[in-house]
């Protein structure tokens, strides 16, 4: 009879029974709850996410854009005024697996990998006075139709200008390493290379990279978004001006249309802060629009518009 109404219970609930931690043993508590031993010792692949969790991901996906300083909390009263209910330990989960954490310094954001070497801030008060003085990367979360990529890009402070970039549907080191040894073989070696303190960028891999070109590494302080001010109004014009306009589908169709707005972004959109000159020209022309002290630019962040 005990045996019929565990059967009654549908799989997965039964297999949320299981717990690696209590002392008895794994397959003990497969053979009491009726699950296959195999379906707990295989790895976990993740599902894919479903309409629901893909419309919530956008939706934080483009309020986040818009106010890159709201935390889980102000995310979950937005998408509570949209109707959606929701607890902030979800919004948090897919903030998460968007990468994304509010500006404002905090105790969760920016976290290393355990093991990686994390290197100090070297550009507070640094005056960015030419190209290839200091070069910054960041990832990006993109939606498709079903299901989302990600985005990294790596671009030189002082022109503004997009020198490398890749998409990939994992947020492994492997496509920041190709985007990262890209660059370099395009437009030689920069003074210092500057980037959060995601596992990506702490990986052997990719400063393993750095350290072999003799590049200074610099990483954000903990929790200051705003030491990588540059990365993020790249992704806000990205997708303001691009992403959220085509609604690209699938990713030959997203590759496409980001090779073509980076050709327009470098040679024609032009900036306020390089006196309404292109990126291309800036870079190219390697003088001139004076030197830019890093700490008075960010502080400045909220006014000034490009």
């Amino acid at each position: 009879m005990a045996k019929k109404k565990v059967r009654d219970q549908s799989l997965v609930d039964r297999k949320h029974w299981i717990d690696k931690e209590n002392s008895l043993a794994l397959s003990r508590q497969c053979e009491l709850a009726g699950v296959a031993r195999s379906t707990i010792y295989a790895p976990h692949l993740a599902a894919p996410p479903d309409a629901e969790e893909l419309m919530l991901l956008a939706l934080i996906d483009e309020e986040y854009t818009r106010h890159p300083f709201y935390g889980s909390r102000k995310i979950r009263q937005y998408l509570r005024g949209l109707g959606h209910e929701i607890n902030r330990k979800r919004v948090q989960k897919l903030m998460a697996k968007l990468g994304l954490a509010a500006m404002a310094p905090g105790p969760n954001t920016s976290r290393p990998h355990p093991q990686h070497k994390v290197y100090p801030y070297l550009l507070r008060g640094v005056a960015v006075i030419r190209p290839n003085q200091v070069w910054s990367t960041d990832i990006t979360y993109i939606r498709l139709l079903r299901g989302f990529v990600y985005l990294v890009a790596i671009i030189d402070w002082y022109s503004r200008k997009v020198l490398s970039w890749r998409v990939s549907n994992t947020m492994d080191s492997g496509f920041c390493v190709d985007c990262l040894e890209q660059a370099l073989q395009l437009y030689g070696t920069p003074e210092i290379f500057n980037t959060d303190q995601g596992s990506q960028f702490t990986s052997d891999a990719f400063t393993s990279v750095l350290n072999k070109h003799t590049i200074a590494i610099s990483m954000d302080g903990r929790g200051r978004a705003l030491d990588n001010i540059f990365v993020e109004r790249l992704w806000r014009s990205v997708k303001y001006e691009d992403v959220y306009l085509k609604g690209y589908a699938i990713m030959s169709d997203l590759l496409v249309g980001l090779a073509e707005y980076f050709v327009f972004y470098n040679g024609e959109r032009t900036h306020q802060a390089l006196d309404y000159s292109t990126p291309d020209k800036v870079y190219l022309a390697a003088s001139g629009g004076g030197a830019m002290i890093v700490d008075k630019y960010c502080k400045t962040e909220e006014t000034v518009q490009e």
